[in-house]
């Protein structure tokens, strides 16, 4: 993992962790919204069906994600969505999953335009041979995986962590980490085009050769070309109605639960 991970993970299986994945995407869905008081921890446990505990524990990590705030006296408030941690990759897969898709996916692919570029270019200046080796094994993986889009899309993570850790820059390392559900998500999306996700394998390429050669511009440049084929990739299937709720949901709750985020 670029950065060295993550932190502490929950997985969403856990009680108090599904409480959360349970309150976090009402909040996202806008059924609990900013200003909003939860319910008395009382009424709320027993609504869910859970222990206090459980409850407490849950209200712990939504507040770390910065979505609630508990006060004594006034209790458990949905905070406003300009405090919501928003990379946070719980928080990416609820508002996935609560929709507008459109507007969701065009944030990604600003952020990734605004970032992955400018990476593969220092890549260009900086990989390693170690990077290189990690480059050239996600490639090869993603050519091995052709059409099959369940097994491309690891591979094709790696190959774009992969260009983010060869930076060498210890700051970018981090944020890789924090945009991996992002990345992930929109991988995903992408993978619906109807010839198959092997059809972006030329734009990798163009991409790997520009590092290898040392050529900086020309990374940038094939990155960006790889992204904005992807966008469009994300844009047909909208139009055509390939992504719908269903798909969503399964990329939120593939989605790993974490409590905390690194930036």
């Amino acid at each position: 993992m670029p950065g060295g991970g993550r932190g502490l993970t929950y997985s969403n299986r856990s009680l108090h962790g599904q409480v959360a994945h349970d309150i976090g995407a009402q909040i996202l869905r806008g059924d609990l919204e900013p200003g909003d008081v939860l319910p008395n921890e009382a009424d709320f446990s027993a609504r869910l069906k859970v222990s206090r505990t459980a409850l407490r524990e849950a209200i712990k990590v939504l507040a770390a994600k910065g979505l609630v705030e508990s006060r004594p006296k006034t209790g458990t408030r949905v905070r406003p969505r300009s405090d919501w941690n928003l990379l946070d990759p719980d928080v990416l897969a609820w508002q996935f999953a609560a929709g507008p898709v459109e507007s969701f996916v065009a944030d990604l692919f600003e952020l990734r335009q605004t970032i992955e570029p400018a990476a593969a270019a220092m890549a260009a200046r900086r990989a390693t041979a170690a990077d290189l080796r990690r480059l050239d094994q996600a490639y090869a993986a993603m050519a091995e995986a052709g059409d099959d889009r369940e097994r491309w899309i690891g591979p094709d993570l790696r190959f774009h962590q992969a260009i983010i850790r060869a930076t060498g820059n210890e700051l970018m390392g981090p944020l890789g980490a924090i945009i991996e559900t992002a990345l992930a998500t929109s991988f995903r999306l992408a993978s619906t085009h109807p010839e198959g996700p092997r059809h972006s394998l030329p734009l990798h390429g163009a991409i790997l050769a520009a590092i290898r050669r040392r050529k900086p511009e020309a990374a940038a440049a094939a990155m960006r070309r790889l992204l904005a084929g992807a966008a469009e990739d994300v844009r047909q299937a909208l139009a055509m109605g390939r992504i719908g709720t269903a798909s969503r949901t399964r990329v939120a709750r593939r989605t790993p639960f974490t409590q905390h985020s690194h930036v």
